[in-house]
């Protein structure tokens, strides 16, 4: 038994790097998976359909199930596609892993406006619209009276919200907002069984860090490598669970350690000389402290709005939802009819 089985995930991004080391280790551990990626090179451009499909052919190779998407997540329509693929092939969504981004480096003053945008498209606005419809099916769904658990997990970076570094204005930029709209969907999503949490690798080796002076050395294969992108993906596997408890988190994943992460610093911790299994981090993450974005939202609005208690403010979090889309008139993912329409 995995602590998956059953769920049916969509993993953007999962190519390479920690995307393809979530979706081997999340049908490892029992999901069936949606390997998304558009095989592009680390700026975003060119195209390999090969990439997804190697994954996939791997994992069934080892009795998983996956299908391939090879749409890009800065594509409206082709985050809807993906949301679509995971339904048709598997029959349903439980969770959506936000991995997908490019990297463009210059300094700010070479930086081009293209160049801004299309990092931007990638790491923020598809990480939006990706969760985006995929929220419009689990609102149907919980609308029709199904209540199962669902998750999104995000991906941040040590770049955005740690360390942002020099000729990364557009990378940092974009999971700093990443971060923030972790905090956003968590307080609206939850009326639907959704939990929305974010993970923050940072010091991983992975294509967009290879150049990094001490990045591309590899200890030996007896020893554990704290750099490997496999350390992330049992975290975002206990985020995108059942058994997680947490919503509008963001945990700062290095190596074998796991930190709690508070606006541009880090909180308490849990660390192991290895890496972690998905039991050991449901039995150890629960002792670190964590803020209830309800509770800091109240706390911010109660001398504004005279909001007392959850339960207040989830009233008129919804009655704000309610007023902003009328119930009845959002178009499911296979509706792009009503898609365009609420576009204008």
């Amino acid at each position: 038994m995995g602590s998956l089985d059953g769920r049916v995930v969509l993993i953007t991004g999962a190519g390479r790097g920690i995307g393809r080391e979530e979706a081997l280790f999340f049908a490892a551990e029992g999901a069936a998976v949606v390997v998304n990626d558009p095989g592009v090179a680390v700026d975003g451009t060119g195209g390999d359909a090969e990439v997804a499909a190697e994954v996939v052919e791997e994992i069934t190779a080892r009795g998983g199930r996956a299908v391939a998407s090879t749409d890009s997540v800065a594509d409206w329509d082709g985050a809807r596609r993906m949301v679509e693929t995971a339904l048709r092939a598997f029959g349903d969504l439980h969770a959506v892993v936000n991995n997908a981004t490019i990297e463009r480096n210059a300094g700010l003053t070479d930086l081009s406006e293209e160049d801004f945008d299309d990092v931007l498209a990638v790491k923020l606005k598809g990480t939006f619209a990706v969760t985006r419809w995929a929220a419009r099916h689990w609102r149907d769904r919980f609308r029709a009276g199904v209540r199962t658990d669902r998750a999104v997990v995000t991906t941040s970076s040590g770049s955005g919200l740690l360390n942002p570094l020099p000729a990364q204005a557009s990378y940092a930029a974009g999971n700093a907002g990443v971060a923030a709209l972790t905090a956003v969907a968590a307080l609206e999503l939850g009326r639907y069984g959704v939990r929305v949490n974010c993970v923050s690798p940072s010091m991983a080796r992975t294509r967009l860090t290879l150049a990094v002076p001490g990045m591309g050395a590899e200890p030996p294969a007896d020893r554990f490598d704290p750099l490997h992108p496999a350390a992330v993906a049992p975290v975002a596997a206990y985020l995108a669970g059942p058994s997680c408890p947490f919503t509008g988190q963001v945990l700062s994943v290095r190596g074998g350690t796991v930190a709690v992460g508070q606006g541009w610093s880090l909180g308490g911790h849990i660390r192991k000389d290895g890496r972690w299994s998905v039991e050991e981090l449901a039995g150890k993450i629960k002792e670190l402290p964590m803020d209830d974005p309800f509770d800091k939202l109240a706390l911010a609005l109660t001398g504004a709005l005279g909001a007392t208690g959850r339960a207040e403010l989830q009233g008129m979090i919804d009655t704000l939802l309610d007023g902003e889309v009328p119930a009845g008139t959002a178009p499911a993912p296979g509706d792009p009819e009503g898609g365009r329409a609420l576009r204008g």
